[in-house]
């Protein structure tokens, strides 16, 4: 396993690659790895096959933090991280500078973003307004740096996942996105690099998202004329508050797909809530 630093160091890679005929398959990430982001690795590998490169990304990607948000203090362990991507059977990982991915950002020349304008304005783009530029902008990149032909992402992060998709479409990026189901705890927690933050009780509280769901998964399954969302909403609200240190930021139910919002919830609809526990923001998703 290869770790590579440099923007033009992994594309001179990926090109030659690519002109040996070697499929290549991306894993971005942001590092703090977990079961979820190695079950991504064999994702990859099952659509590259054996001769084929995966590349995964270790890059905690600034432009798609707020000013008031957790960048600074956003788990990362380089070192565990290498250990794992070589025991998963990665070929490189690619962990770019902050220079390197924007050259110029710190003096104030760099000034080209990717915008996404139709599915970003909800939900997390509601939450986080400047996110989803930063992840659509940073993913662009790997996409022209790596050169993958399969990008694997969690669908943990529902709404990124359709969001890049349409980007992927819209720019013509002749990438294939897969989107792998999430990996829980066994208690239901939603696997996630931020789950370090929950010490002690906060814990046990961070259930009540994956309980939220199951909640709501019951009132659909008895409703085949569905509920509507305004209901559902009332009552989940009521579940967080019942955990002394959560806090609802949001829960949406939408048309998997396309994100278009449901008034009443059906069976086949989609859900997404985003709490906070304690200072930790987790954000969790399910099919109804």
């Amino acid at each position: 396993m290869r770790t590579v630093t440099s923007v033009a160091g992994m594309q001179r890679r990926a090109l030659d690659w690519r002109r040996g005929g070697v499929r290549i398959g991306l894993v971005p990430t942001m590092g703090y790895l977990h079961a979820g982001h190695l079950s991504l690795v064999k994702r990859a590998r099952r659509f590259v096959g054996p001769r084929g490169k995966i590349v995964l990304s270790i890059y905690v990607n600034p432009t798609q933090f707020g000013p008031s948000e957790d960048f600074s203090r956003y788990p990362r362990d380089l070192a565990r991280d290498l250990r794992l991507c070589r025991e998963a059977g990665v070929d490189v990982v690619f962990a770019p500078s902050d220079e390197s991915m924007y050259p110029g950002k710190a003096n104030g020349t760099y000034s080209t973003y990717v915008v996404e304008e139709r599915l970003s304005r909800t939900m997390e783009g509601g939450s986080r307004p400047t996110h989803f530029r930063g992840v659509t902008t940073v993913v662009a990149k790997l996409f022209n740096v790596v050169l993958p032909d399969v990008a694997v992402f969690g669908a943990k992060d529902w709404q990124q996942a359709a969001i890049i998709r349409r980007m992927t479409t819209d720019l013509n990026f002749p990438v294939k996105v897969l989107v792998a189901p999430t990996l829980r705890e066994s208690d239901g927690l939603a696997m996630s690099s931020r789950n370090k933050f929950l010490a002690g009780d906060l814990r046990r509280q961070a259930l009540v998202l994956s309980q939220a769901i199951r909640h709501v998964a019951r009132r659909v399954a008895k409703a085949p004329a569905g509920v509507p969302a305004p209901v559902l909403r009332r009552e989940v609200g009521r579940l967080v508050r019942r955990e002394p240190r959560a806090q609802l930021d949001y829960v949406e139910f939408f048309v998997p797909d396309t994100l278009v919002p449901l008034s009443r919830v059906a069976r086949g609809g989609h859900m997404a809530l985003a709490v906070f526990v304690g200072n930790t923001r987790l954000i969790d998703n399910a099919r109804l």
